[in-house]
């Protein structure tokens, strides 16, 4: 019997439990969400770019960031894809989107779901706004999907 495994594939599921701390910057962001529904970003001082979600150190400059902006609710689809297929840990029910939503007043692409009556409607360019949610628990959900303006 042979011992090389190149040729064999294996499938198998495994469930790991993890805890992950979302740090200052985060924590702050999914605060102003859930508490005030708020999308905060931070402002380069030296390019004048502004985060979402915030970054401690410009991608650009690699300046400190700590100037808080609010941002718009509303933004523009730079991109996405759509989901048709259901798995027990998809936040709803498919179809919808993840798409890259840049917010007015920010220069960066945000990942959220969008939400659609037809998928096929979806567009780069389309014009969408926040949806919160009624009830928040304190995470990027509190902010249950972008929809069309």
């Amino acid at each position: 019997m042979s011992d090389d495994v190149s040729g064999k594939v294996f499938y198998g599921r495994i469930k790991v439990p993890y805890r992950h701390v979302a740090g200052e910057y985060v924590s702050r962001f999914l605060t102003e969400i859930a508490q005030n529904r708020r999308i905060m970003g931070v402002k380069c001082s030296k390019c004048g770019k502004v985060y979402v979600p915030p970054k401690m150190v410009c991608f650009e400059c690699f300046e400190k960031m700590d100037e808080w902006v609010e941002v718009g609710k509303q933004g523009t689809v730079k991109g996405f894809t759509v989901v048709g297929y259901s798995t027990p840990v998809m936040p709803r029910k498919p179809p919808y989107a993840y798409g890259i939503i840049e917010l007015d007043g920010a220069n960066t692409g945000f990942v959220h779901i969008i939400e659609v009556d037809d998928p096929g409607k979806l567009r780069i360019g389309m014009r969408v706004e926040a949806v919160f949610r009624d009830e928040p628990e304190g995470n990027i959900l509190d902010i249950e999907c972008f929809r069309p303006v």
